[in-house]
This record gives structure tokens, sequence and C-alpha cells, in this order.
């Protein structure tokens, strides 16, 4: 993967959120992929599970947020890309690091999420 693949990736990661339903994670992921909504988690496996968490997390597919991304670091077949979402209804914040493997045809075939919110603890007393 190149910083421009990854860049690519992520326009399509972004359009099948807005999307209704969830036929466009078959371009963005493997069949076999897993995906980690946060460190403490269990990564859910597989297409279906994916789908399934995201009708389970999004508002809905036309909620109004704005998304900014960066490629932070590119090695091999993997890479690390810092996004930052605004959801407009809720003017909720997050920033994230995503730790993205990928398989050779250029789909995502590891997605860890490393989630951050403004009044998240931040583990310092």
């Amino acid at each position: 993967m190149e910083h421009n693949d990854v860049l690519g990736w992520v326009r399509m990661y972004e359009a099948a959120w807005r999307t209704p339903g969830t036929d466009r994670l078959a371009g963005v992921f493997t069949e076999d992929a897993s995906y980690l909504v946060s460190p403490w988690e269990q990564p859910v496996q597989g297409l279906d599970a994916i789908g399934e968490l995201w009708d389970a997390e999004r508002t809905s597919p036309d909620e109004a947020f704005t998304m900014s991304s960066e490629v932070v670091a590119v090695d091999g077949d993997v890479a690390v890309v810092r996004a930052e979402v605004e959801y407009g209804a809720t003017g909720d914040r997050w920033r994230n690091l995503w730790i993205l493997r990928f398989g050779t045809d250029g789909r995502c075939s590891s997605f860890e999420e490393w989630p951050f919110a403004p009044d998240q603890p931040d583990g310092h007393d």
C-alpha cells in the first residue's frame, strides 16, 4: 500500500458509512475482516458481523457529520490514519487513530480503532 492508496480507501470507507445499507462494505473490507472498535473490546469478525455493527452504531447513513483524515504512516500492508469526526446534530467530536492492515486487493483485512473524545479522561490524575 502507498499513501494515496490509503487515502482512497478512507474515502471509500466514508462513502460506505454515508450510504444506506451495508452493500458497499464488500468493497472496503475483506470477507473475513476483523473490526475492533476500541482497544478494550473484542473484534467482530467477517462482513456480516461488520454490517450488523455498522447498522447498530449509525444513527442513520444520512446523519450530518464532517470528517477529516490524515495518513500518519504506511509500512507495507499496514497503515495508521488519524481521523476526526464531528456530528452536526449532537456536536459530539471524536479523534481516532486507525490501525489498518490490507489484503493484496487493497481491501482492509484488519481495522483497529482507538477513539478519543474531548471529555474523555486522559488517565492523568
